[in-house]
Order: structure tokens, then C-alpha cells, then sequence
């Protein structure tokens, strides 16, 4: 493991992050999971897909 890992590690455990900062990065990780179940279940909407227009490059 690199150094600085544990340096942050240390970091953390002295100065612990507050219960907002906690629940934020709860709350993206679980918008996250929900695109991600969305996606693969339901599958990606058609209107998303970026379309080439490289055409004849053989992609």
C-alpha cells in the first residue's frame, strides 16, 4: 500500500468526516446504484445514445 494511504487513513480517524458529509455520500451512492439498476434492467434509452457519423471508417 502507498504511504499516503495511510497518512489519510490517520487523517480520518482523528479528524472524523461530520454526519452531513456522511449522508451526502450515502445519497450519491445510492443515486448511482439506482441509474446503474435502471440501466441494466430496463436498458438504455434509445434518445441517450450518442449517434457516429463516421461512416465507411468500418466502427
Amino acid at each position: 500500500m502507498n504511504p499516503r494511504f495511510f497518512l489519510k487513513m490517520a487523517r480520518i480517524a482523528r479528524h472524523p468526516p461530520s454526519k452531513k458529509t456522511i449522508l451526502l455520500w450515502i445519497v450519491v451512492v445510492t443515486i448511482a446504484l439506482i441509474l446503474f439498476g435502471v440501466e441494466r434492467w430496463i436498458g438504455w434509452p434509445a434518445w441517450l445514445t450518442v449517434n457516429s457519423h463516421r461512416s465507411g471508417i468500418g466502427i
